[in-house]
């Protein structure tokens, strides 16, 4: 079974090449059934993706772009998005196990009431997203991704990671981010730092983080004060 260690957690990846399984192409991911399964689904080009009750099992969605996208309740195990464009996404309840999104571009979303266990944002573009009440029930992990301006409110990420992220002006509102793994990361422009109680940081990042603090309290030294 696939895997990848970023930090001190492990995240199991989805196993879409084991022995005997095949994916079936499909032209769509709705169903009346509720489930699509064993699924590829590749190159469209929608004006609008609109799936609730929706269970999205096994399968690899590559290259989707949308132009608008609302979920609801909408859970899915053991899927990796590659390329797609879900740019403004409505994504609310909903369980997500085993995915990884790579490469995708989810700027501008609002994320709310979603749980994630073994999941993986890799080099995504998460600018401006709101994540609202978002729990990691797992490991999550984001890698070399772009947060710049998104918030984060509720949520629980209790040991997740963030590694390698941009995190200009990203707000982190109340929630619990215990053992959240922020190393590797530039924090000066970090918003909201005393809501990081008992985030994992290095030495080396304290005057970054002193740094964000003063500029959100908008602290000024007294010595400037007397310059002309």
């Amino acid at each position: 079974m696939e895997s990848r260690t970023l930090g001190r957690i492990k995240i199991m990846l989805p196993d879409l090449t084991e022995p005997g399984l095949h994916l079936s192409s499909v032209e769509s991911l709705e169903s009346g059934r509720g489930t699509v399964q064993e699924f590829q689904y590749a190159d469209a080009n929608l004006r609008e993706l609109d799936l609730a009750g929706t269970h999205l099992i096994t399968g690899r969605i590559t290259g989707l772009r949308a132009a608008r996208v609302h979920f609801e309740a909408v859970n899915l195990h053991c899927v990796q998005l590659d390329a797609c464009d879900l740019r403004s996404a409505r994504w609310a309840g909903g369980k997500l196990t085993r995915v990884v999104f790579h490469n995708c571009r989810i700027m501008g979303a609002a994320l709310s009431d979603l749980v994630l266990d073994h999941v993986l944002f890799d080099r995504c573009k998460l600018d401006y997203t709101a994540f609202t009440k978002v729990r990691a029930a797992g490991p999550v992990a984001f890698s070399e991704c772009g947060l710049t301006e998104a918030s984060l409110t509720d949520c629980d990420l209790s040991g997740a990671v963030m590694r390698d992220c941009a995190l200009r002006d990203t707000e982190f509102g109340r929630g619990r981010y215990r053992g959240l793994d922020l190393r590797d990361n530039d924090l000066t422009a970090l918003r909201g730092v005393a809501s990081l109680n008992r985030a994992l940081i290095d030495r080396a990042q304290q005057d970054q983080l002193t740094q964000a603090l003063m500029t959100e309290l908008d602290m000024t030294y007294g010595d400037d004060l007397n310059m002309p």
